[in-house]
């Protein structure tokens, strides 16, 4: 089953207590062992995912919850591995996917199937599925064909580096951005200083936090900010109106997924850390 998120208006946001901006905006139970997890948010469509393969694979591609014969009638994907090794099969066609590698899978897709390699050190997907238009070539993306970017400054605690996964410069899409995200020992501070994206949502899977550790994500209206203390392998959903910037209380990564009107990651519109409300 799929679960449903609406989301809200930035007037609505205003008035939420801790539970309801929870419930809108936080996606948690994504990685139950042995099962998949999907949920369905009308934030431009996008659909986050997770599945953790233990002896059994795991297999998806009916079309009942998204209203299409099959899950890729329509739709795309990204699939980051953020565990032990396993594999992504597509029609057929099986990719090894080994820790922060992604595996891009274009609209037709009739089956997807989810294997872990070792029970002790188990596979995590984590999935991002978006309308497409187009058909794009099903492909593997390994961490080390990934274009990074260096960001932030150690005095800043935001040095960072973000790679670019699904991205016109590295393996091509119709909407969907993906990549992933890693702070410099040290630095604490993601996506700094904030942004916003107009044209494009984005979401946030937070991973490779200790269980001691939280992320405290700000969102909401640059005047009008909210935060919420986000846990390992927890998604947070940034609405186009909304920045998007955090800090950890210890190590931690994240997996950035964006879809709107264009896939130019320059296109943001700025916000200046004095004007946080």
């Amino acid at each position: 089953m799929m679960r449903t998120l609406y989301g809200a208006s930035p007037a609505d946001v205003a008035g939420m207590d801790t539970e309801r901006l929870r419930a809108e905006f936080l996606v948690d139970g994504l990685f139950r062992p042995g099962a998949i997890e999907f949920v369905y948010t009308h934030v431009d469509r996008m659909i986050v995912g997770g599945a953790v393969p233990l002896a059994n694979p795991l297999t998806f591609g009916n079309g009942a919850d998204v209203g299409t014969p099959l899950f890729f009638t329509a739709r795309e994907m990204g699939i980051a591995n953020l565990g032990g090794s396993g594999s992504v099969t597509v029609d057929g066609t099986r990719f090894t996917v080994a820790n922060r590698d992604i595996v891009y899978i274009g609209r037709g897709a009739r089956e997807v199937t989810l294997e872990t390699d070792d029970l002790q050190r188990p596979a995590r997907f984590y999935m991002n599925s978006v309308p497409a238009g187009a058909d794009i070539a099903h492909r593997f993306i390994a961490s080390s064909e990934a274009k990074p970017l260096v960001l932030g400054e150690e005095a800043r605690a935001n040095r960072r580096t973000l790679r670019m996964y699904i991205h016109p410069e590295v393996a091509p899409s119709c909407l969907l951005l993906m990549g992933i995200t890693d702070l410099a020992p040290g630095s604490v501070w993601n996506t700094m200083p904030p942004h916003l994206h107009e044209r494009r949502m984005e979401a946030y899977c937070y991973f490779d936090l200790a269980a001691v550790d939280r992320v405290v994500h700000l969102m909401g209206r640059p005047d009008k900010t909210r935060h919420m203390m986000v846990a390992d392998g927890d998604v947070v959903l940034s609405p186009a109106w909304s920045i998007h910037m955090g800090a950890g209380t210890g190590p931690y990564a994240f997996v950035w997924g964006m879809t709107g009107e264009n896939r130019a990651y320059t296109d943001v519109d700025p916000v200046a850390v004095k004007d946080l409300r």
